[in-house]
């Protein structure tokens, strides 16, 4: 059965961000245990810009979930942890997804399987890894030229990082127009297959996943995540 997956963002007033911080350590085992989850991480998130520890961003927090189905996910905003960040924030998204991809582990599990699809449409793309300490510098300097040459990507709707933790545990979320747009430039842009080609020589990650996603529908703010071609509610 294919998950049922969901990515929540919250933009939180700069006031509010000790709030912010004191939820992202309250709320990780409260969300693990909401009705219906099988997977989910509380995420801090970044601009996008160089994706290093000096990228957060403390006015954004993020989500994801894989649901046993639709109907626990939208039973969530009910719950006592989405209706906490609710009160935080002065803005939401929520994005719904259906995967078509994964590689990798997420703490030691595949938590979307192993899915096989395509999509016409809109797609998300996830990566995450939890970093060697001994290589991460030569990581952070190594995706700058990387960073810029995404911001530039024909197809690119948004982009921004998550992370688990300020430093060595952090990925990217981007989406794109299709999967077209996606594969150009994740297996044909120059600065990215450098980077792809590096990797396992100077290992980089003791842990790392990439997924992709067919974009299902977009409820909320997407301004929220930088995605502006489109009103505050509508089909992807």
């Amino acid at each position: 059965m294919t998950p049922f997956v969901t990515l929540h963002a919250w933009r939180v007033p700069r006031r509010a961000v000790p709030r912010a911080l004191a939820r992202m350590a309250l709320d990780r085992g409260r969300l693990r245990a909401t009705p219906g989850v099988r997977f989910a991480k509380l995420l801090g998130t970044g601009t996008g810009q160089s994706f290093g520890p000096t990228d957060a961003d403390l006015t954004r927090y993020a989500a994801l979930v894989v649901w046993a189905g639709a109907a626990a996910a939208d039973d969530f905003a009910g719950s006592p942890v989405a209706r906490a960040w609710a009160r935080l924030a002065t803005g939401q998204v929520r994005i719904d997804l259906r995967p078509l991809a994964s590689r990798g582990r997420w703490s030691g599990i595949e938590p979307f399987g192993t899915p096989r699809g395509t999509a016409e449409g809109t797609v998300l793309a996830l990566t995450r890894a939890r970093l060697r300490p001994r290589r991460a510098v030569t990581f952070w300097r190594a995706i700058p030229p990387v960073a810029a040459a995404v911001g530039a990507a024909p197809g690119l709707l948004t982009r921004f990082g998550i992370g688990e933790a300020p430093i060595g545990w952090q990925g990217t979320v981007s989406v794109w127009r299709n999967t077209a747009d996606l594969v150009e430039f994740a297996y044909r842009h120059p600065e990215h297959r450098t980077a792809i080609l590096r990797t396992p020589t100077e290992g980089w990650y003791a842990e790392d996943l990439f997924a992709r996603f067919a974009v299902l529908d977009v409820m909320g703010d997407r301004k929220v995540v930088g995605w502006s071609d489109g009103g505050e509610r509508g089909r992807a």
